[in-house]
């Protein structure tokens, strides 16, 4: 089977990585253009553009796809049987929906239709969910809406981030993906509409995202910290600062939303429903990341006293 891959993110390597070793023909990675990052602004490649110098694999970086004759003309000329797309992050156009017998099959990071969107083992675990999944399924013009293929369900576990939970669903996902193409070369696989009645997005994130509400449940806001790992955090003020929050547990006290109690070494901040949050790692604005003991013995906050006021 001859295929073109489309990727971006480290979520992507993997089904990369399977592809070849499993046997399929990779003519062409398709990834996003190079970008400066950091401080430094130093040109940084994509994983995928990494992964694939690694085996060997032709690359491309088109700025844009939709209008972009030179490439419309290069992937016409290889005939894909399919199109591989994992977090390529581009919107796939309609004559590459159009142009292999296959179709575009995309990994997605959960289970279809729930979480439609860019951040969606992100936003699974902030809204408090005990299983997601993968899913593939053929691009269509829709957001995420096109025909289910496979799926294959995981467990959230109490203590995952989306920081653990990305790279299980990335290597679950690739084996999904060896499974979905072999089922189409067999002639095995029945694809299945999605029930728009049960959807629900997961957009991209926002700065704004992160911080922290106190009306919310403790629950609530540790769900959100977990799943917003690394970017944006979860993140409040405290003296007029920012207050980043890593680590937390969600605890019965009765304070009020933001209120600030001190017990021993312990920081407990009361928020909604009658919840109280403990953070157990914090980073004031311009530090390091501390444990909430040198967080007291260095700030010396104050009963009463309020974060995110």
């Amino acid at each position: 089977m001859n295929l073109v891959f489309c990727g971006t993110p480290a979520f992507a390597v993997p089904t990369l990585e399977k592809l070849v070793d499993s046997g399929f023909f990779v003519q062409l990675v398709v990834t996003q253009p190079d970008r400066a990052r950091g401080r430094g602004m130093e040109v940084a490649f994509s994983l995928v553009k990494q992964a694939a110098s690694r085996l060997n694999l032709p690359i491309t970086q088109p700025e844009k796809i939709k209008n972009d004759e030179e490439f419309r003309e290069q992937l016409t000329g290889l005939k894909p049987d399919a199109i591989i797309v994992v977090g390529y992050g581009r919107i796939i156009p309609q004559w590459m929906i159009e142009l292999p017998a296959l179709g575009n099959i995309n990994l997605h990071g959960s289970l279809l239709p729930k979480y439609r969107g860019a951040a969606p083992i992100q936003w699974a675990i902030a809204c408090g969910e005990s299983n997601t999944g993968v899913t593939t399924m053929r691009i269509d013009a829709g957001l995420d809406t096109g025909d289910i293929l496979l799926q294959k369900e995981v467990s959230i576990e109490s203590y995952d981030t989306a920081l653990t939970l990305g790279p299980t669903l990335a290597e679950i996902g690739s084996d999904l993906m060896i499974e979905t193409l072999r089922g189409l070369q067999a002639g095995a696989l029945q694809a299945r509409r999605q029930d728009n009645t049960k959807a629900s997005l997961a957009p991209i994130l926002k700065k704004e995202d992160g911080r922290i509400d106190f009306h919310r449940t403790a629950d609530d806001i540790y769900n959100r910290l977990r799943g917003f790992q690394p970017w944006p955090g979860a993140f409040t003020t405290f003296r007029g600062k920012n207050l980043n929050i890593w680590q937390a547990k969600s605890i019965p006290r009765d304070l009020a939303e933001g209120q600030i109690l001190i017990e021993s070494d312990r920081l407990i901040v009361g928020c909604g429903k009658t919840t109280s949050l403990e953070p157990l790692e914090v980073q004031p604005e311009g530090k390091k990341r501390m444990s909430a003991h040198d967080f007291i013995q260095g700030y010396r906050p104050r009963d009463g006293e309020k974060l995110g006021a």
